[in-house]
């Protein structure tokens, strides 16, 4: 714990606790919403290949993702932590002229 609150940045055990319930939310949340869209969009699993099928899926939960991220942070108060880690993590992706 202390090493991630220290590469993180935090000073309590309660905001580890609460980033990593935040990332559980998230995921489970993005991968929840990313079936109705298949659906919308007329992607189903059985009258397409895995192959594709999975790959547009994953596509569509990252954004999901991103946008849920910071929404569940600021609903548990995290939200400067969450800000700053999209930030980050989208620069690392060659993202990061959508922050400039």
């Amino acid at each position: 714990m202390e090493k991630l609150k220290k590469r993180w940045g935090i000073e309590s055990n309660f905001q580890v606790v609460i980033i990593f319930i935040v990332f559980a939310v998230t995921g489970s949340c993005a991968a929840k919403l990313a079936a109705p869209l298949t659906d919308i969009i007329g992607l189903e699993k059985e009258t397409v290949s895995g192959w594709v099928y999975w790959p547009i899926r994953i596509l569509l939960i990252f954004p999901i993702y991103q946008v849920l991220l910071v929404f569940f942070g600021w609903l548990f108060g995290q939200f400067q932590f969450f800000w700053n880690f999209e930030k980050k993590m989208l620069k690392r992706m060659g993202l990061g002229f959508l922050f400039d």
